[in-house]
């Protein structure tokens, strides 16, 4: 029997968007561990995530080696040092090292993301112009996830500072395996209604209008 789809009423709506409008790349966390069952039911979310041809081709690594998770800090913290260069001489530059771009030492869980770039699953329908969709896809799964945990109050750190093929290395993965993103996932320290490089002034949301086209 085939189930009537849920309606989804006003109130909802406006919840809806409240959700969407708390989620914060977080990096200042709690000391308040999150729980397993909630670290599964996350992933269990994330997978209901679109991909193409179905191919499902998101891969989790639950991060939990103390070791590899400060080799991974000291990693991050020498390309934050290295883009750090990059600002030097320009007005910007105390403002970037002010910045706390990552949470990797104090986030309760850590996982790592990557796409499996020959997935059987799906088989390789709808790739055959745009491989990258694959990409794509593991990013509709993070972005999932990201809003399953602001439902549970918990935060999510995206973090973008470090060399994609040194992780992966690190990680031991499959060779087709492509790495995504390193996610610090635990409480928020200070929950907040604006994002944290607004706060600091580094950059404002702008104008949709400046973003939407017409042909």
């Amino acid at each position: 029997m085939i189930l009537p789809p849920p309606l989804f009423d006003a109130e909802f709506a406006q919840r809806f968007d409240a959700l969407l409008r708390w989620r914060r790349d977080v990096r200042h966390f709690a000391t308040q561990p999150v729980a397993e069952q909630d670290m599964a039911d996350l992933l269990a979310q994330a997978a209901l995530a679109p991909s193409v041809g179905n191919a499902q081709p998101w891969r989790f690594v639950h991060l939990r080696t103390p070791a590899l998770r400060e080799a991974l800090a000291a990693h991050v913290d020498e390309q934050n040092a290295l883009a750090a260069r990059t600002y030097a001489g320009q007005p910007r530059y105390e403002d970037y090292t002010a910045l706390k771009l990552h949470g990797i030492r104090e986030a309760p869980e850590l996982m790592a993301v990557f796409c499996d770039e020959q997935a059987l699953a799906g088989h390789r329908l709808g790739i055959a112009t745009m491989p990258e969709m694959l990409r794509y896809s593991c990013v509709a799964a993070i972005q999932t996830l990201w809003l399953a945990a602001r439902l549970r109050g918990i935060g999510l750190g995206w973090v973008s500072i470090l060399d994609p093929q040194t992780v992966t290395a690190m990680l031991d993965v499959p060779p087709q395996w492509s790495l995504i993103a390193l996610l610090c996932i635990g409480y928020p320290a200070e929950p907040s209604d604006m994002p944290e490089l607004e706060q600091r002034g580094w950059q404002s949301r702008e104008p949709l209008a400046d973003r939407v086209f017409e042909r």
